[in-house]
């Protein structure tokens, strides 16, 4: 048997999801969770092979625990499954070595495949977001993430630069490197189209 635990915030799905999976004779949830933290914690109490988790959550989101996962736990494998098929996710997903992305609206079936395909050491990407992955410019570094996250609240350069500990400079360095990437003309707009592509 195959033991996963699922992680979803919208109850119709996760007890959707439980469910048809459940009849497949070789998968067995073990746990669900709707939140981050939660499905964390399950991980560790229930040791899965498997976690299938949305990306945007409470508490946690999917690739924060992913990369949690990845640290505490790294026999377990993780299937990222959401509404956002946009290649940015699909590419922060890689790296926190997510070995799986599919979007909600797979059939139960192929859900099942991947599963199963995960656990046995290979891949199950959406074949359409695997295209689109890396035919985009290069997305911004996590440093540029960080100051972008903090533009896109307003704050200023000054507070960025206190809030991360860094010089006035070299947050202004970041913000004008992640302009260029995004082609934008202001930090604000930079902020917006990285959160439009996936990558904040």
């Amino acid at each position: 048997m195959i033991r996963v635990v699922l992680a979803e915030d919208q109850a119709l799905v996760l007890g959707a999801l439980s469910a048809l999976l459940s009849l497949e004779g070789d998968l067995e949830v073990v746990g669900t969770a709707a939140d981050g933290e939660a499905a964390l914690e399950l991980v560790r109490q229930r040791g899965p092979d498997v976690l299938v988790t949305d990306i945007e959550m409470p508490r946690l989101s999917g690739l924060d625990l992913a990369a949690r996962v990845r640290a505490e736990q790294p026999g377990v494998r993780v299937l990222i499954m959401t509404t956002f098929g946009r290649a940015g996710y699909l590419r922060r997903a890689l790296e926190v070595s997510a070995a799986g992305y599919l979007l909600k609206d797979a059939p139960a079936a192929e859900v099942a495949d991947a599963i199963r395909r995960i656990h046995a050491g290979g891949r199950a990407i959406a074949p359409a977001l695997a295209a689109g992955a890396w035919s985009e410019p290069d997305p911004p570094t996590d440093r540029e993430r960080q100051v972008l996250r903090a533009a896109e609240t307003g704050q200023g350069t000054a507070a960025i630069a206190g809030a991360l500990g860094l010089s006035e400079g070299t947050v202004r360095n970041y913000l004008s490197e992640a302009m260029g990437k995004l082609e934008a003309v202001n930090r604000v707009e930079a902020a917006r189209r990285a959160r439009e592509k996936g990558w904040l």
